[in-house]
């Protein structure tokens, strides 16, 4: 009777295992949880960046615009830098939120990779981040001229999502 007792949650462990597996195994990990989109841009307070005082993130990116999370230490972060500066040639207006980040240090890398934003929040503390429902950096809302958020990408843009992204807000 006691092997019974030892083999039935050895079963029970390996069973839970085999479906977490199968539910990874079948998981996409390019789709995110798309909360926001559809709704309302949320009405938050944020410094700004650079230290000159606050401003209403709700305000700032009334589209069509894009709102775009990022981090100085966020490697994909850099890596959609280019196609930001190119969204800006272009006449696209993005709001930046430094995401979890020391203020000097996303200045810095802004001087370095290039500004594309036309607005720049710091969300120190991650208040924003839990009102859009934020999965992680670099994170692009698009939002449409009534405020509300019309489309997400939750990885770093290439040009084919900025185009899918600005049809977005823009429609």
């Amino acid at each position: 009777m006691s092997r019974l007792a030892a083999v039935i949650p050895l079963a029970a462990l390996l069973m839970a295992i085999a479906l977490f597996a199968g539910w990874s195994l079948r998981r996409n990990p390019q789709v995110t949880p798309m909360a926001m989109v559809g709704k309302p841009l949320p009405d938050v307070e944020l410094p700004r960046l650079g230290g000159d005082g606050q401003a209403s993130l709700k305000a700032l990116a009334r589209g069509p615009a894009l709102v775009n999370f990022y981090a100085s230490w966020c490697a994909p972060c850099a890596v959609e830098s280019p196609a930001l500066m190119a969204l800006k040639a272009e006449g696209v207006r993005i709001v930046g939120v430094a995401y979890k980040d020391d203020p000097a240090a996303a200045s810095a890398f802004l001087k370095r990779l290039g500004d594309p934003y036309a607005d720049k929040l710091t969300d120190r503390d991650g208040t924003a981040a839990i009102e859009f429902g934020l999965t992680g950096v670099p994170e692009t809302y698009a939002v449409d001229a009534h405020g509300v958020i019309r489309a997400k990408r939750a990885q770093p843009i290439d040009a084919a999502d900025a185009e899918a992204l600005i049809a977005a807000a823009s429609g």
